[in-house]
């Protein structure tokens, strides 16, 4: 049964969750990241840990906003290729994103590489935990997305 576009998702509770998780994440990593980057190569230390931060959450975001728009486009169709292509699609630009950034960015004066590289690893690593944090304290049916007949609708006995 496929839901209309009007009705919201059994999933964007849970994505939800895992942006709130993964900006109170991002925040702490950009907080302390700052910190001990200003303190072990100064202000390139402390803005190469605030780009990664900022980059971890863009990323983050853009994973959550996909599901949700493939879902509004789909009908909450999973098995449609256009979920999977809104999806997959996605991930690919934010492949190539990446990269560009880390190319752009391996070069620049006022990034320190080791302190990007350790921000982003940490807060890669804590965006999963997050999600998996954020998805199992989610409460979404195992059927999800069913609607209930009315009284109308049961015919009599």
């Amino acid at each position: 049964m496929t839901q209309s576009p009007s009705r919201p998702s059994s999933a964007a509770p849970a994505l939800r969750l895992s942006l709130i998780y993964g900006g109170a994440l991002t925040f702490a990593i950009a907080i302390i990241g700052s910190v001990v980057g200003a303190l072990v190569a100064d202000l390139p230390g402390l803005l190469s840990a605030l780009i990664g931060a900022g980059m971890a959450f863009v990323f983050l975001g853009l994973t959550a906003a996909s599901i949700l728009i493939a879902d509004r486009v789909t009908g909450s169709d999973l098995l449609s290729p256009a979920y999977f292509g809104i999806v997959i699609g996605s991930w690919v630009l934010k492949f190539i994103a990446f990269l560009a950034l880390v190319i752009t960015l391996r070069d620049a004066p006022f990034v320190q590489p080791t302190v990007l590289f350790i921000t982003l690893v940490v807060a890669v690593v804590g965006g999963l935990v997050t999600d998996i944090i954020a998805v199992s304290r989610s409460r979404v049916p195992y059927v999800s997305d069913v609607r209930l007949p009315s009284k109308d609708e049961i015919p009599d006995l």
